[in-house]
């Protein structure tokens, strides 16, 4: 029994619905989420993701419509990726002011101009082979790739995307994509690192919806999942090279990462709940393990509890459309 029994009683606090609401210590709201959207070129029709099911490819003829169901929805922020039918050897395209990286960011911002607009800035959907840059001898060249990425970034923020969120995993992309944009007379437009990016298996289904031929594997760019220390590290650097916001990927499996670099910055830190976890839950829930609403909520309390500011969810419109409670 605990010396303080029956004096303390901690159910007291707990007895009623108002009770609960009152002293409950984290919260998620709708204006904390961003939702990630897969836009494709060139298709008539939305494509259905069997991998990540209620997640779909939107056609670019179809994107404004969604970017105002959204926003009418409660969505404040969406994070953006193409499916690019004009794929080559460096992702060109991503750099062409008409391209498809351009023409996402413009519509989104044309249509609902307050909507917040995360350009993820990467290559894999954009080459023939997968990666997130240039190929030589076989590897990743990091240098030739930070320049691509300048460009690219440069591009989507003429487009009028609000941030520029490096997903490529290179060395020194923020500094390099920071100086690109402040030379090209963008130092308004801000970055969110992708700054603890870990080689997960937790992407998998990612690649059918955006697209992805990937061959081979992104460990020699991507961070272990078993380091602790270089993770909280990489965080650090982005911050020093001018990143505005972090952000640790996956979610679930690194609460502990986010605790972490939570306690390390002050700076605005995102965490992003990714397609394996959605899937997970959506497929334990299809086969009656769970109850979605309930884990959905749990999931995102337990990323927020930990620390995170912002939480990149695909579950996003559903919280928006459904509520929280």
């Amino acid at each position: 029994m605990s010396h303080f029994f029956p004096f303390t009683r901690l159910r007291r606090k707990r007895r009623s619905d108002a009770l609960r609401i009152m002293f409950q210590e984290t919260d998620v709201k709708v204006s904390d989420l961003v939702f990630p959207i897969f836009v494709e070129e060139n298709i008539s029709d939305y494509v259905q993701l069997s991998t990540m099911p209620g997640v779909v490819r939107i056609p670019e003829s179809r994107l404004a419509f969604e970017i105002e169901r959204f926003a009418k929805a409660g969505i404040k922020s969406v994070m953006t990726f193409g499916i690019s039918h004009n794929t080559d050897e460096t992702g060109s395209d991503t750099w062409n002011e008409n391209g498809l990286v351009a023409r996402i960011a413009r519509i989104c911002k044309d249509t609902v101009r307050e909507i917040v607009v995360i350009s993820d800035t990467c290559f894999c959907e954009y080459t023939t082979h997968g990666h997130c840059g240039v190929i030589k001898n076989n590897n990743i060249d990091n240098d030739p790739t930070l320049v691509n990425l300048g460009r690219q970034a440069v591009v989507a923020a003429h487009a009028g995307a609000d941030f520029i969120a490096p997903s490529a995993a290179m060395d020194g992309q923020v500094q390099a994509i920071r100086a690109a944009l402040d030379t090209a007379g963008y130092q308004e437009t801000a970055i969110m690192a992708y700054s603890t990016k870990f080689a997960s298996a937790f992407y998998s289904p990612f690649r059918e919806a955006s697209g992805t031929t990937l061959k081979g594997n992104r460990k020699t760019y991507q961070i272990n999942p078993m380091n602790r220390r270089e993770a909280i590290y990489e965080s650090l650097l982005d911050q020093q090279e001018g990143a505005d916001a972090l952000m640790v990927k996956p979610a679930g499996a690194f609460l502990d990462t986010i605790r972490d670099i939570r306690e390390a910055t002050y700076l605005p830190l995102a965490a992003y709940q990714v397609s394996g976890e959605y899937a997970m839950i959506k497929f334990a829930a299809a086969a009656g393990a769970i109850n979605e609403h309930q884990i959905v909520r749990e999931t995102l309390g337990a990323i927020k509890r930990a620390g995170a500011d912002i939480i990149i969810s695909y579950f996003a419109m559903d919280i928006a459309e459904q509520g929280l409670d």
